[in-house]
């Protein structure tokens, strides 16, 4: 994420996406960035100066209920249907990283090649 982005960070990862932000460890505070998590999912996002967004690489996080989940936030989403038997589709946080959302229920068990937390 860029510098001073935190602001931002939090009202998506934790406003929209429900994730909830974690002290980061007191040796790593002073670097700026945010820590969210909920369940066993973890993001962190670090401040990078030369900061450029991720477009391809990008999580997958599992959502219970998506196309609910999409509809009550009110987030910029774009369905995807290219991979069979996953629901699932893409937002962009407010740097323009890419995070794939992924319905829990309509996902392929993990051991057939599915990606994403839970």
């Amino acid at each position: 994420m860029p510098r001073d982005g935190e602001a931002r960070a939090r009202t998506f990862y934790v406003d929209a996406l429900g994730l909830v932000e974690v002290p980061k460890p007191e040796a790593l505070a002073g670097r700026g960035g945010c820590w969210f998590e909920l369940g066993t999912t973890r993001v962190h996002l670090g401040v990078e100066d030369d900061f450029r967004p991720a477009r391809k690489a990008h999580p997958a996080l599992l959502v219970d209920g998506l196309d609910a989940f999409v509809t009550a936030r009110g987030l910029a989403f774009t369905w995807a249907d290219d991979v069979p038997d996953v629901v699932h589709g893409y937002v962009d946080d407010p740097f323009g990283n890419r995070i794939e959302l992924v319905d829990a229920g309509a996902a392929r068990p993990a051991d057939s090649g599915a990606s994403g937390a839970a």
